[in-house]
C-alpha cells in the first residue's frame, strides 16, 4: 500500500504528520501546564514554597534528561523512537499525577516521568529541521507553522483544562491528557521517518566547546532565559493571582492564555516569512518591546478587559520568539540540530527553575504585585542582550525554497 503513493504524497504526508503530532502534544501540555500551581495548592495542599521547589525541580529533570537525548539523537539515535518512547513517558506522567495528591510521589515519580516527556517537542522540532534540509524546503516557514500548531494547542488547551479542571476534576483532566500522547504516539509510529545517521565520532566533541565559546549563542542564551523567566513567572502567578483579585472570573485565567494563544499563531507565522527581510536580531528585540509593554500594563491596571486587550502584544512577544528562537540557535550550531533545539528548550526549562524560585518566594513574602515588576525587569534586560548580539545568521536559511 505504501508503495502505490508517490514519493510527493508521502512527503506531504510525514510533514502533515509532524504538524499532527506537535498539535496533539501541545494539547497534552496545555491541559497540564496552566492548571498545574493550581492543582498543586488545592488537590496536594502544597505551600508557595512547595510549588516553586516542584518547578524547580521539575525543570532540571528536564534539562538533565532533554539534553543527554539530544546528544545521543544528534550521534546516533533514531529520533522517531527516541519520541516514542517521549510519549511514553507522558503517558505514565499523566496516569501518576490523575490517581496520585502525595507531594513526594509526585515530586520524584512524577517529575522522573515528566523529565523525558519534555525531551518530546524538541526531537519533534530536530527530526523536522532535518527532514526539511533532506527535502530541500522552506526551514524558517516550515518551522513557523509547525511552532504554530502548539500555540493553536494553547487556545484549545488552556479554557479546555480550566473547564475539565472545575466540572470533572483533576483526574479527569489528567486522563485526557493521557489520552491526548497514545493518539500522538500512534501518528509518530505510523507516519514518522525513522532517519539513521551516522556522525563521526571526532565531529562529535567539537560543538561542546562551540556552545559556550560562541559569544552570540551566550547572549541570546542569557536574553531567552529573561525572556522565559518572565513569561513562566506571569504564567504560574496568573492564576493565582486573578483568584485574588477577580474571584468572580474563575476561567478568566484560561480565556487569557486562549486570546494570548490566538494571537501567536499569527504573528510566527508572518515573523517567519519576515525574517529574510528584517532578521533574527530585529524581530526579536521588536517582540522584546511588546513584552516591555505587555508587564507595564499588568503592574498598572486590573481591570478584566485590559488585561484581555494586554494579551495582544503578549501573543506577538512570545509568539514571535518562539518561532524565531528556535531558528536563531539551530543557525547559530549547524550540523546540531538536536542540541540547538535542546538549547532554546532548555532556556525554557531555566526560565522555570527562576520563575519557580522568584515566584514562591516574592509572592510569599511580598504579594503577586511584585511579580511582574520582576517581570518587567526581566524582559527589560532581555532587551539589552538582544540588542548586543552581533552578525545576525538568518542569511542560511534565507535561498531554502518550497
Amino acid at each position: 500500500m505504501v508503495e502505490k503513493i508517490s514519493l510527493k504524497q508521502k512527503a506531504y504526508i510525514i510533514l502533515g504528520s509532524f504538524l499532527v503530532a506537535a498539535f496533539i502534544i501541545g494539547i497534552a501540555g496545555a491541559l497540564q501546564a496552566p492548571t498545574l500551581s493550581r492543582y498543586l495548592a488545592k488537590e496536594v495542599q502544597a505551600n508557595p514554597y512547595q510549588i516553586g521547589l516542584f518547578y524547580s525541580v521539575n525543570a532540571i529533570a528536564g534539562i538533565v534528561v532533554s539534553f543527554l537525548l539530544a546528544q545521543y539523537s544528534d550521534n546516533k539515535g533514531i529520533r522517531r523512537n527516541i519520541i516514542l518512547f517521549c510519549c511514553l513517558m507522558g503517558i505514565g506522567n499523566c496516569i501518576t499525577f490523575a490517581f496520585s495528591r502525595h507531594y513526594l510521589l509526585l515530586i520524584s515519580v512524577g517529575i522522573f516521568f515528566s523529565a523525558f516527556t519534555s525531551a518530546a517537542m524538541p526531537q519533534i522540532f530536530a527530526s523536522a529541521r532535518e527532514y526539511t534540509d533532506h527535502t530541500g524546503r522552506n526551514v524558517v516557514v516550515f518551522n513557523g507553522i509547525l511552532r504554530a500548531q502548539l500555540s493553536l494547542a494553547w487556545v484549545i488547551g488552556p479554557p479546555l483544562s480550566f473547564t475539565l479542571a472545575v466540572k470533572y476534576g483533576f483526574t479527569a483532566m489528567y486522563l485526557s491528557a493521557a489520552a491526548m500522547f497514545l493518539v500522538a504516539l500512534l501518528i509518530i509510529f505510523m507516519f514518522f521517518p525513522a532517519i539513521r545517521r551516522s556522525a563521526p565520532a571526532s565531529k562529535s566533541s567539537e560543538p561542546k566547546e562551540k556552545i559556550f565559546r560562541n559569544r552570540n549563542v551566550m547572549f541570546l542564551f542569557i536574553a531567552s532565559i529573561c525572556m522565559g523567566t518572565a513569561n513562566m513567572m506571569y504564567l504560574i502567578d496568573m492564576p493565582l493571582y486573578l483568584n485574588q483579585i477577580l474571584p468572580s472570573a474563575p476561567s478568566l485565567p484560561g480565556h487569557l492564555m486562549g486570546v494570548a494563544a490566538a494571537i501567536e499563531i499569527p504573528a510566527m507565522l508572518v515573523a517567519s516569512m519576515l525574517v529574510p527581510r528584517f532578521g533574527n536580531k530585529n524581530l526579536i528585540c521588536f517582540a522584546v518591546i511588546c513584552g516591555i509593554i505587555f508587564y507595564i500594563g499588568i503592574i498598572i491596571s486590573q481591570k478584566e478587559w485590559i488585561l484581555i486587550a494586554l494579551q495582544l502584544f503578549n501573543g506577538l512577544f512570545i509568539g514571535i520568539v518562539a518561532s524565531i528562537g528556535l531558528i536563531y540557535f539551530q543557525d547559530l550550531l549547524p550540523g546540531r540540530t538536536g542540541v540547538a533545539s535542546t538549547l532554546f528548550n532548555n532556556c525554557i526549562s531555566c526560565s522555570i527553575i527562576l520563575a519557580g524560585m522568584l515566584q514562591g518566594t516574592a509572592s510569599a513574602n511580598f504579594g503577586h504585585h511584585l511579580i511582574y515588576i520582576l517581570a518587567l525587569i526581566m524582559v527589560s534586560v532581555s532587551l539589552i542582550f538582544s540588542l548586543i548580539i552581533t552578525n545576525p545568521v538568518h542569511k542560511k536559511t534565507k535561498h531554502l525554497k518550497n
